[in-house]
């Protein structure tokens, strides 16, 4: 992996500002401690921060044809980049290097913007094309590597793989979006294409932004999305197929000119990725682990089980339960509001698997693809009843229940039915919205001052779903898993592991969120994927020649942090004075009376309150830092 940056003057051909390109570069030198350059041309500056993976010797960025008319920086890995390099060879073009960089310049030549539609892997890159001048940003399919793009005030634009190195530009406006911060609050993350910035964007997953200076800006185009359509409705079929693209993907990302070890967490898809590779690699797997004091979250056992059957070399790494020292690393990590505390585990077991490896493949997007999360059984349960009730039934009925119930949050899962009482009261869309809501939007309502609320004019974070949901398939389970992988995965799953591997120079790869077979699973009927109340069931089916049965079909588990014994303990009075003080109050976006209730109820064990406290927490820490 690598760090990118960019500026193109959109008016005119003003000189670069070099000191402030490389300083904008020098900010994600943790992206790319292993080299890196500087371009420059009339009203136009790249910049590259290196790790070297492929072809170590060679393919410095940013890299130019010979007779300079295309240069380009990038960031990832182009797996099929081999069978690309034949195709362009048999066009004509020569290659100098042996590496991915020079066959994105060759294939943007051969094929214009198409080109993106041939690259198979994880990517962001920006392309300079001197001839027709124009400057080509792109994303890859599912968003494993981000791109931030900014036009500053002065009539220049900038880009860059993250929002520090544009947050170094004096003409950034950095003002908050309030929307962006409702959706924080709702979502944990700021969602696509937004940032907590008014100047600031996200360039979507699968799509490219075309530059033209001296022209206005242009909206993102996707070129890729995937496409819920079941062809397979048989499970052997299913399951031979499965495989057979499973090896394929995990086969394409093991090239590479350095050691590539894999995460092992026992669960079922880290498992898998190790199983496949164990049969591809002529030496032992290095994997890496993490094990957690209570044993209700720790996997230790399952991964030592696959590891030994697979001969794998596992490195397990203790986390302490009360490893809290990284609160205020993770804040300025992520450059803005982020809230997901698996942030922390995962930045230890990246931290462990650099000592080991500088690539690692990954289990990543195994839920989304194959509906592994036990809030789509919910929903799906939820949703035979609004097919039974309508909604103008539904809303007074399940209201009411749902305002009459208690929250009993220390009480048995069957017994603590206030939040699916509260979804049946509404419709599909927004039903999941509450279901996947940080803070609900009865919470936002009571958290949010007038003042507040006036500003945001009725916008909710709930559009965001919305938006989406005119390309979404009709089946509710594939609906979903839409909306998730629009939002939930680059948001959350993606912007977690990128900004935790990077942080160590590590590369994480996803063979499960391959494109190719991503598009393949997408092709699977939805009974194949949740069957019975069994998530994953055709990916489990697949795997039971390879994985032992308790570890395919025992409870789901994950990376838990103990945020609300830490909240009522060792964090309680940091809480109190992050929450209560003034830096929250002169945002003038809270309600005092109410935040101060959340923190009593939350420290006197009456509610837990623990992940509405902790986005609040990371909010409160980005207001300091920013």
């Amino acid at each position: 992996m690598c760090g990118i940056v960019g500026l193109i003057d959109l008016e005119s051909q003003r000189p670069v500002d070099r000191e402030l390109l490389e300083q904008m570069n020098q900010t994600q030198i943790h992206r790319g401690p292993d080299g890196e350059g500087v371009y420059l041309a009339p009203g136009l500056g790249l910049a590259h921060r290196r790790l070297a993976i492929i072809d170590l010797a060679g393919s410095a960025q940013p890299m130019s044809t010979p007779d300079g008319r295309v240069t380009v920086t990038y960031n990832g890995e182009i797996y099929n980049f081999k069978e690309l390099r034949r195709e362009l060879k048999a066009q004509g073009y020569l290659f100098r290097t042996q590496g991915d960089t020079e066959v994105i310049l060759y294939a943007w030549l051969a094929w214009g913007e198409a080109c993106v539609k041939r690259l198979r892997g994880i990517f962001a890159f920006g392309l300079w094309d001197e001839a027709q001048k124009v400057l080509f940003l792109a994303r890859d399919p599912l968003g494993v590597k981000p791109l931030y793009y900014a036009p500053f005030a002065d009539g220049w634009l900038g880009f860059a793989s993250e929002l520090k190195a544009l947050k170094k530009h004096p003409k950034l406006d950095r003002r908050l979006d309030l929307e962006a911060v409702e959706e924080y609050l709702a979502f944990g993350y700021v969602p696509d294409p937004k940032t907590i910035y008014r100047g600031a964007f996200k360039l979507p997953p699968g799509h490219t932004l075309t530059v033209r200076p001296g022209q206005p800006l242009g909206e993102p185009v996707c070129y890729w999305d995937v496409r819920f359509a079941p062809t397979v409705r048989d499970a052997r079929e299913a399951a031979q197929g499965l495989i057979a693209h499973l090896k394929q993907a995990v086969k394409m990302q093991l090239v590479a000119d350095v050691p590539v070890g894999a995460f092992l967490s026992g669960g079922v898809d880290s498992s898998a990725v190790v199983a496949m590779m164990a049969g591809l690699m002529d030496r032992p797997v290095e994997a890496c682990s993490i094990a957690f004091g209570d044993p209700a979250f720790n996997e230790t056992e399952y991964a030592k089980e696959v590891a030994g059957r697979y001969g794998a070399r596992l490195c397990v790494y203790q986390v302490d339960p009360d490893d809290f020292s990284l609160l205020e690393r993770l804040s300025g990590l992520y450059d803005e509001p982020y809230a997901d505390s698996s942030a922390l585990p995962t930045y230890r077991v990246c931290e462990l698997a650099r000592q080991q490896v500088k690539v690692v493949l990954s289990g990543d997007g195994g839920d989304e693809n194959f509906a592994g999360y036990r809030r789509y059984r919910w929903h799906l349960y939820e949703e035979r009843l609004r097919a039974w009730l309508p909604l103008s039934l539904r809303r007074p009925l399940f209201g009411l229940l749902g305002r009459l119930y208690p929250k009993l949050d220390f009480a048995p899962r069957f017994l603590r039915a206030k939040s699916t009482l509260e979804s049946l009261a509404r419709d599909s869309v927004e039903g999941y919205f509450h279901s996947v809501a940080v803070l609900g939007d009865g919470l936002r309502a009571k958290l949010y001052s007038a003042s507040f609320k006036k500003a945001l004019a009725g916008y909710r974070a709930v559009s965001v779903f919305y938006r989406h949901l005119e390309k979404a398939p009709p089946h509710p389970l594939s609906r979903v898993q839409y909306l998730d992988f629009k939002t939930y995965l680059p948001g959350d799953i993606l912007t977690k592991v990128d900004r935790a591997s990077m942080a160590h120079s590590l590369e994480v790869r996803v063979p499960i969120l391959d494109p190719g077979l991503v598009e393949w699973v997408a092709g699977l009927a939805p009974e194949l994927k949740l069957r019975g109340g069994e998530g994953k069931y055709v990916f489990k089916k697949a795997l039971e020649p390879y994985l032992p049965e308790r570890v395919l079909y025992r409870p789901k588990m994950g990376f838990a942090v103990p945020l609300a014994s830490w909240f009522r303990g060792p964090l309680r009075d940091r809480v109190r004075a992050a929450l209560l003080g003034e830096r929250m109050l002169d945002t003038g976006w809270f309600n005092p009376a109410f935040l101060r209730t959340l923190v009593e109820q939350h420290q006197l064990g009456l509610r837990d309150f623990s992940a509405p406290i902790w986005a609040l927490l990371m909010l409160e820490a980005f207001l300091r830092q920013n």
